[in-house]
């Protein structure tokens, strides 16, 4: 891979080692109510090289805060047996090994537990006890019951604690298996899905009574395996929403036809008219290339599915070029008024949006030229679900060559950071993560 590939370049570079600085400085004030880890995952090659960005080694920054002050920053790899041993896809009887990969892309808390995923592999446990350092305590694979792959985007039901996701995969059939765990964790649920072929499946969504599936046209092609992300545009697959009862999780699985696109992140979904429709928003790419490619149109979309008309309106609802959606994860699966999304650059540089989903306006914080933020986490300031809360993010600075965590109000999105955390380094450009209080 040359080294001017352009997701080694600039942020996109990864960082050569792990560090720990205490006693970070901060511009501004940190909530005194704050006291916990804000976590974000992402890929950071440890050999510095990468076929795409979506393939580095999985790396951890991590900045703890404790009634109001930024006590340290630190960044770890994630020890996954493919990381310590560089195995292969593959174990030693031949079938693919779920442990073997780069658990980059996301950090989530679940019955006590702190996950490191990525949608090709098993889970990782990281160790996130007051004075430990993020360490990689090992696979998690639900004591042996998860059989597949799980998906960097899973949900977790407001109302029950369980943890609803997905796995998919590209060898041979079942193409999709649905899974729900327990409030404790134990793996419960795990029934195949039915698709016809092997597509690259991200995210999906979950309301009080029902979840939804994106079947969309980016398939698996194996003669790309070994150069890349092996996985083609391909429009003639088709593109549908599949909706599956949660009462019912063995059941029908009733499939949407929608206008081929492709959906990285959902922001929400939720039920109205008594569970008869389905109301679903998404960052909408318009297409993407083959490898992967990001050469689309993206923007906030709503779908809304009539159940009983078993039809689909479709409508574009602002015209951003953003994506990393997110919601107060209180909300998951109900109703909510508002979402935020990140776009990366422009002529006025980087941006936090915040969408008033009722009203239909938007709202934005900039940072200016060269700064550039990456996906916002909404941290609750109180017990009330969609109440008031701060959005936390860290933003790149390319005339620095540092990044900040930066906390904002998110309520008053114009408004001046209500702090900034200024890191000893740059936190290169990554994927989610999640502010998780202490319990």
């Amino acid at each position: 891979m040359p080294a001017t590939a352009p997701h080694l370049l600039g942020n996109y570079a990864p960082v050569p080692d792990e560090i720990t600085v205490t006693e970070l400085s901060v511009t501004g004030a940190i909530p005194p109510e704050l006291t916990g880890w804000y976590l974000r995952n992402g890929p950071n090659p440890h050999e510095a090289a990468s076929a795409h960005w979506f393939l580095g080694d999985g790396m951890v920054h991590g900045v703890r805060l404790e009634r109001g002050r930024a006590v340290s920053y630190r960044n770890r790899w994630v020890r996954t047996s493919a990381f310590t041993r560089g195995a292969g896809l593959r174990d030693e009887r031949g079938n693919v090994d779920l442990t073997a990969d780069v658990a980059n892309t996301h950090v989530v808390r679940h019955a006590g537990r702190t996950l490191a995923l990525v949608e090709s592999s098993y889970p990782y446990e990281l160790d996130c006890r007051v004075g430990h350092e993020l360490e990689t305590i090992g696979v998690h694979d639900f004591d042996g019951r998860l059989r597949t792959p799980m998906t960097a985007h899973p949900k977790t039901c407001p109302t029950t604690g369980e943890l609803h996701f997905f796995g998919y995969g590209w060898s041979s059939a079942p193409y999709l298996t649905y899974h729900r765990a327990d409030s404790r964790g134990e793996l419960t649920i795990s029934r195949p899905v039915e698709v016809p072929a092997p597509t690259m499946m991200h995210d999906f969504q979950l309301t009080t009574g029902h979840v939804a599936f994106m079947d969309l046209p980016v398939v698996y092609d194996r003669s790309r395996a070994r150069t890349g992300m092996p996985y083609v545009w391909a429009p003639d697959h088709g593109a549908r929403l599949g909706v599956l009862r949660r009462d019912d999780p063995y059941g029908e699985v009733r499939w949407f036809a929608i206008e081929p696109c492709y959906v990285f992140h959902t922001l929400g979904a939720y039920e109205e008219g008594g569970g008869q429709r389905l109301v679903l928003h998404a960052i909408r790419h318009d297409r993407l290339g083959d490898g992967v490619e990001f050469n689309g149109l993206t923007s906030l979309w709503r779908w809304t599915l009539d159940l009983a008309a078993g039809t689909v309106r479709e409508e574009q609802l602002d015209d951003h070029r953003a994506e990393f959606p997110r919601i107060d994860d209180r909300l998951t699966g109900m109703p909510h008024r508002y979402g935020y999304a990140s776009t990366a650059g422009g002529n006025r540089g980087g941006a936090i949006h915040r969408y008033d989903l009722r009203e239909g306006t938007v709202a934005s914080h900039r940072f200016g030229p060269g700064r550039v933020p990456g996906e916002a986490a909404f941290v609750p300031a109180d017990d009330t679900p969609g109440g008031p809360g701060w959005l936390m993010a860290y933003v790149y600075d390319a005339a620095t060559d540092r990044s900040d965590l930066v906390v904002l109000d998110a309520d008053e999105l114009t408004a001046p950071p209500v702090a900034t955390v200024h890191l000893p380094r740059r936190v290169p450009a990554g994927f989610h993560g999640n502010w998780l209080a202490d319990l």
